[in-house]
């Protein structure tokens, strides 16, 4: 398929290209930026006057419920609503049912992606078996099978020698941990961020300090062990200063936020919305603004969706007893959008933390324009306007905090691997 991308403004972070010109694209790969190579003649043409032409995004957190939890979501859905968001390339976490702690497991998730539709399906493997924090997985069999990293998800992590040997073990091989930094026993029943709001409206706090006790633990431990470390999910500004020091001496360590975290904060809990009900819990407004500067100035390296789609009865139930999680893989690009146009933050700057950055925490080819490359695209209008429904998301899990928000910017075509995986309907 030889396809003709013309007159949209291509935004190339790598590269440093942010202007109006054509993209031609040929056997999967991009072939020519500005000029079409000889003998080219498209099959199809794409008129994108008026629309921005950028890589395709890189999530670095999306659940595909499958194994295991089809009643939430399926393969189908998830890869459809990732696609229709402009995601060609995904991490997903291992803490399905059973958790992807065996060769077997990764290799049939990356089997049944790859005959569907949709984004490069990237598994992020259990750090310990069965996510009970206890005996290690064998990292090295799972690499093989196809792994990019590994992590325990949100499940506890209580035994730090567990965790001291996962590093020196990953250090040794080189592999990449992703941890989300939360002691077990500070967030023990919490629901909601520990502070005023929570207290009025009598919800289990999780303290601050839940994140930072177990982020000094992790950095004294990357600081001995030299593993390369990923953080998920930093939610405080306590934490962000804390990274910003290690970052400041040198660590290898990289970051990233959920885009829900920042544009919410704890006071929009008041009315119990279990939409709401978040892992890390939505923070102080204090929190809030200091991630979002995090992001522009550099300190936090990535945005991700942290899509996690729950079945409609587990949040049709009261605030504390709720499931946990939202959908959010359609909604990355409108949300990073917006954070950019508050903050003041250039459009080339606002691509580059959800494409090219995540793209190289997770150590995959992507989230460039260059010419030999993949062609994995994203073409979205900016402007358009769209209200968040049942009926606007293609995600089987409708459990988002911006149900009838109105948002701006949307994705017009999505190409992965050369192939329209998604056009908008006109």
């Amino acid at each position: 398929m030889k396809i003709h991308i013309k007159n949209g403004r291509v935004i190339d972070p790598k590269n440093g290209r942010d202007e109006v010109s054509d993209v031609f694209v040929a056997a999967g790969r991009i072939v020519g930026n500005g000029r079409a190579p000889a003998d080219f003649h498209a099959n199809r043409t794409i008129d994108a006057t008026g629309l921005v032409i950028c890589p395709g995004l890189v999530d670095l957190s999306v659940r595909l419920r499958e194994p295991g939890f089809e009643y939430r979501a399926t393969l189908e859905s998830e890869m459809l609503a990732a696609a229709s968001g402009g995601v060609t390339s995904l991490a997903c976490p291992p803490d399905t049912d059973p958790p992807l702690d065996e060769p077997g497991l990764v290799e049939m998730l990356k089997f049944r992606a790859k005959n569907l539709p949709g984004p490069r399906v990237y598994p992020i493997g259990a750090m310990t078996q069965k996510l009970e924090g206890m005996m290690l997985t064998e990292m090295a069999e799972l690499t093989e099978a196809g792994c990019r990293a590994f992590t325990q998800a949100d499940a506890p992590m209580t035994d730090t020698q567990v965790l001291l040997r996962a590093m020196e073990y990953a250090a040794t091989f080189g592999f990449s941990l992703w941890l989300r930094p939360q002691d077990v026993s500070l967030a023990r029943g919490g629901v909601a961020h520990d502070g005023a709001v929570a207290s009025r409206l009598g919800l289990p706090g999780i303290p601050a300090l839940a994140e930072t006790v177990a982020l000094a633990t992790i950095l004294q431990l990357v600081r001995e062990t030299g593993a390369r470390v990923h953080l998920a999910r930093l939610s405080t500004h306590e934490g962000v200063a804390m990274v910003r020091a290690a970052k400041a001496q040198g660590m290898a360590i990289t970051c990233d936020v959920a885009s829900t975290h920042v544009h919410l904060s704890e006071n929009d809990l008041f009315g119990f919305d279990s939409h709401l009900h978040l892992v890390p819990p939505l923070r102080s407004v204090r929190d809030r603004d200091a991630l979002r500067e995090a992001l522009r100035d550099g300190a936090i390296d990535a945005l991700c969706s942290d899509h996690t789609p729950v079945d409609e009865d587990a949040k049709q139930v009261p605030f504390g007893e709720s499931a946990p999680g939202a959908s959010g893989v359609e909604l990355l690009l409108p949300l990073t959008l917006k954070w950019a146009r508050e903050m003041g933050v250039p459009l080339m700057q606002a691509i580059d933390l959800i494409s090219r950055k995540p793209a190289q925490i997770l150590g995959v080819p992507g989230g460039n324009l260059d010419i030999g490359g993949y062609a994995d695209l994203c073409i979205f209008d900016e402007t358009a306007e769209w209200i968040v429904s049942a009926k606007t998301l293609s995600s089987q899990g409708g459990n988002t905090p911006f149900l009838n928000h109105p948002m701006q910017g949307r994705v017009r075509y999505t190409l992965i691997d050369g192939h329209i995986d998604f056009e908008a309907p006109h």
